[in-house]
Order: C-alpha cells, then structure tokens, then sequence
C-alpha cells in the first residue's frame, strides 16, 4: 500500500484509482463463479458462452485503469502505448465475441450477454405445425402408457365415445406391449436410463448466423450493421492511436473519435428504419438492443470532459460556478470538492474513455 501511494503526485486520487481497479477485478471474477453454476452446463446455450468474455473484458477494463496509473508514474507520456496495448487487447476480444455470438450487438461493450429471451407460452409448448400439442391431463378417449406416454387419440368412424370394444383390445394390446418391455428390461437397466436422462437432458443445437448468411440475407443493411459495430468496438483504439500521434491536447483524436460515434450509430439508425426490397431486410432490435443504443448516445456526453475541448470550454464553465457559489455557506463548499474531483477525474483516460 505504501508503494501505491507513491505512485501518483496528486495523492488520494492515484491511490483511489488503483485501489478500486484491484477491487473491481476481484469483484468482477467473484460475479462470475457466483453466476457461474453446474447447471449452466446443460441449458444448451451457445458455445462462446464457454469461454468468460464478460469476465474478461470486465477484467481488462479495470486493468487499464491500474496500468495507466502506473504507466504515468514511470513512463510519463508514454503511458499511451501501454493505454493502447490494452486498448487492442480488447478490441480482439471484443470482435472474437462479436463473431462468436453470431454478429450480435455488444450490450455494455459486450459485459453483459445479448441473450434472447422468447415467451414462456411458446417454449412452454411442444408445437405440431403452428398447433400446440396436448400435455399433461386430456378428455376422454386420449390413451397413455403406463408411462404417461401419449399413444393418440382414439375415435371410430362416427365420432361417438372411443370406449367400444375396439377401443379396449387397443387399449389392453398396448398396456400388454408396455408390461412386456419392462419385464425383458431389469430395474437396475431402468433406473440407469432414467438418471442418465437426468444427467444429460436434451439440448437444443443453435445455428448462428455467419457473416456470409447476414450479407446473404440482410444485403446492404446486414453489411452496414456489422460495420456499425465494428466501428463502435474500434473507437477507443483510434482514439489512443491518434492521441500518441498528435497528443492529447490535439483537436484531430477528439474530432475523428466524435465522427466515428456518430458513423457508427448513423449506419445502426438507417438499418433499423429502412429495408423495403426483400433483399435488405429491416433489423428488429430487441428491448435490451435499443437501451443499448441510447446508453451509447449518452457516452457522447464524455466528450465535453475530453481534452482539448475540457479546458477550453468546460473547464471554465466549472470554475466560474465555483466562484459564484463560493459566497454560499454549504453550497460553496460542496461546489469546490466537486469541482475539485472532477477535474482530478478528467486527467484520467480510463474514466473519461467510455470504453
């Protein structure tokens, strides 16, 4: 603890940032054993959920911050190489995620799983067709097994009662059909499927689309949408990329950040509202995907807190609320530790990158 609290020259707020990077890592991974259960394993989701994407990105993004800190102590400017390591570093992952959940949208930069979820009334019914399929209790003249296996509806050739005598020799031949195979299988054989039926229940193989079906399918709109992602993944990076060429007190990383934001969600705003011909379908967005979509319009507030624009513009607009206020009791004080906070919070990429 003593050697972190020599890692920044403005005291408690070096101290802070690294102290809750390690926090958020450990938290981050306690998260994930606790939601991480045995049954997950046979609920028959798709394959990338294997490996912990949400926990590593979530890991990375509490890692920058301690890297910067340290990084800024020994390297000095030179803190944005390191910066940009991480930064590419999730941008791999981000994409192999991208690719592995079938071209999904990333919810929370891909924190969070985009998970469809599907009505209780259409999954909770087996479907012949677009007709349910009777389960559990039926009328009369519907046979089970001994089982409770359904062996059909029985009906002679004039509707009535199925009752009859034909009725029952089919009825007693496959009760009799039934008690013959459990006599030929022995109880210990019986008892073994029935807890191998347990252990491996079935599980329903989920094809996820490739980019060629998305392109195949969607068109120019299905192209668009993965390039409306792509950017948004690769954002931060340029934006690192562009500050190591030209600085950070340069107006080009905060201009082409800015229009890569507003590219990004410019191609996610016309597929969504166009796709008239047959070739280029219209993307639904689901309830999560469009709460997605405004949390990333908020991030453009960030950029008011970006350099250069923070200390010509808004800077200026915090201080003199500062001094105005400063007359007032309890307001003056409370105005000046805020102000004081953020613009400690400002000098640190990781809090004002969105990323």
């Amino acid at each position: 603890m003593t050697r972190l609290m020599n890692l920044d020259s403005q005291g408690h707020i070096g101290v802070h940032t690294a102290v809750t990077a390690i926090l958020g890592i450990l938290t981050a991974v306690n998260e994930h054993i606790i939601d991480t259960t045995p049954n997950e394993r046979h609920t028959g989701s798709d394959d990338h959920s294997s490996f912990p994407y949400a926990l590593c990105i979530s890991a990375l993004k509490d890692l920058e911050t301690l890297v910067e800190v340290v990084a800024e102590q020994y390297y000095g400017d030179k803190k944005w190489n390191f910066i940009a390591v991480t930064e590419a570093i999730k941008v791999i992952v981000r994409l192999v995620l991208f690719q592995k959940s079938g071209y999904k949208m990333l919810l929370h930069g891909g924190e969070t799983p985009n998970v469809e979820k599907y009505s209780e009334d259409t999954s909770s019914q087996h479907r012949i067709g677009s007709f349910p399929q009777p389960e559990g209790h039926h009328g009369p003249g519907w046979l089970q097994n001994s089982h409770g296996q359904n062996l059909g509806w029985l009906q002679n050739s004039h509707g009535q009662d199925p009752w009859n005598l034909e009725g029952r020799a089919l009825s007693a031949l496959s009760r009799f059909g039934e008690n013959a195979r459990m006599i030929s299988n022995p109880v210990w054989m019986q008892r073994i499927q029935q807890q191998h039926a347990i252990m491996n229940p079935p599980t329903s193989i989920i094809k996820r689309p490739t980019l060629s079906m998305i392109l195949s399918e969607k068109g120019v709109n299905g192209a668009l949408f993965v390039l409306g992602e792509v950017l948004f993944i690769t954002r931060p990076l340029i934006y690192v990329l562009f500050i190591r060429r030209y600085g950070v007190r340069s107006w080009i990383p905060w201009f082409l950040s800015l229009a890569v934001d507003f590219i990004g969600i410019g191609f996610l705003s016309h597929v969504t509202k166009s796709g008239k011909s047959e070739r280029e379908q219209q993307f639904h967005l689901s309830a999560s995907e469009k709460d997605e979509v405004k949390r990333r319009k908020l991030l453009w507030a960030l950029y008011l807190m970006r350099e250069p624009f923070f200390s010509k513009y808004t800077r200026q607009k915090l201080e003199s609320t500062e001094k105005l206020l400063e007359p007032v009791p309890l307001f003056g004080t409370l105005t000046a530790k805020i102000v004081e906070l953020v613009i400690g919070a400002q000098t640190r990429y990781t809090y004002m990158s969105g990323s």
